[in-house]
């Protein structure tokens, strides 16, 4: 099959969600977000007019298309994969595991399509700061699960059990293949569905991770407060730096508390707790 790589560029504000939707509606399985960029590959079948469309209406960013040819996606991203360290857990594919490793602070992810390798720095926020609010015997709630990365990291941090939501059919496999993996299978629960119906199921829950856009982050809070344990916290991703001073605004009129925060480049990641 013959592939499409695109990036668009200077992309932001709500812009940037919309732009990302219609990416996906384009028929995309992801999109990878880098500051004001983002980036994605779309087959033969993809409506790729659609997205030229939506970039002319949506706002003046450029849209840069690479065409690919046909490409063994199997092998094509491997080598552009290495292992990650964040504070103390170490991130990395099976291929690169290496003797001496300790099992308890090593994730073996084999991603999909090179995403959720923990290399972007939206979800290496997410893991700076749960190493910084997880405490032993947690219940974790993953949204936006994805490779569940950070589900079997709050396991490895001390948490009792997690469960890794995920809406996306195709991420389902994969994440249950990497649970397995990681010999946590018996405290990890991935489960599809939308994060709106399943959150409420799996609560109370002490921690909530989230890395989705903030558009959808602001939608779910109030889902989020009611599903927290006393004491609880969220910790968000997915937002840029200039997105921070409303979001924060949003937060603290919404009753909500920032306890911590991270930044990587463009990117914004904080912990906050209901007030």
């Amino acid at each position: 099959m013959k592939w499409t790589a695109i990036r668009v560029t200077g992309v932001s504000g709500e812009g940037r969600n919309s732009i990302v939707a219609a990416i996906i509606g384009a028929g995309a399985g992801a999109v990878q977000e880098d500051g004001d960029t983002l980036v994605s590959t779309l087959d033969e079948a993809c409506d790729l007019a659609a997205v030229r469309r939506a970039v002319e209406r949506i706002c003046e960013a450029e849209l840069v298309c690479d065409d690919l040819g046909e490409v063994n996606w199997d092998h094509a991203w491997t080598t552009q994969v290495g292992v990650q360290r964040v504070g103390s857990l170490v991130i990395a594919p099976p291929w690169l595991v290496r003797e001496g490793y300790e099992t308890r602070s090593t994730i073996i992810i084999d991603p999909a399509m090179a995403f959720g390798t923990g290399e972007h720095p939206t979800t290496r926020g997410v893991l700076r700061l749960m190493q910084g609010v997880i405490k032993p015997g947690d219940a974790v709630a993953d949204l936006g699960a994805g490779s569940a990365v950070l589900a079997i990291a709050a396991i490895k941090l001390g948490a009792s059990r997690a469960f890794a939501i995920e809406a996306d059919h195709d991420a389902i496999g994969n994440a249950e293949d990497n649970v397995a993996r990681n010999g946590v299978s018996k405290c990890v629960a991935v489960l599809e569905g939308d994060a709106a119906a399943l959150l409420p199921l799996v609560a109370p829950v002490r921690v909530i991770v989230a890395n989705i856009i903030s558009s959808v982050v602001l939608l779910l809070l109030p889902v989020m407060r009611v599903a927290l344990s006393e004491g609880g916290q969220v910790i968000l991703s997915g937002m840029l730096v200039e997105e921070r001073a409303s979001i924060v605004d949003s937060l603290a009129s919404g009753g909500w508390v920032l306890e911590s925060e991270d930044t990587e480049g463009d990117w914004w990641s904080a912990s906050i707790a209901p007030r």
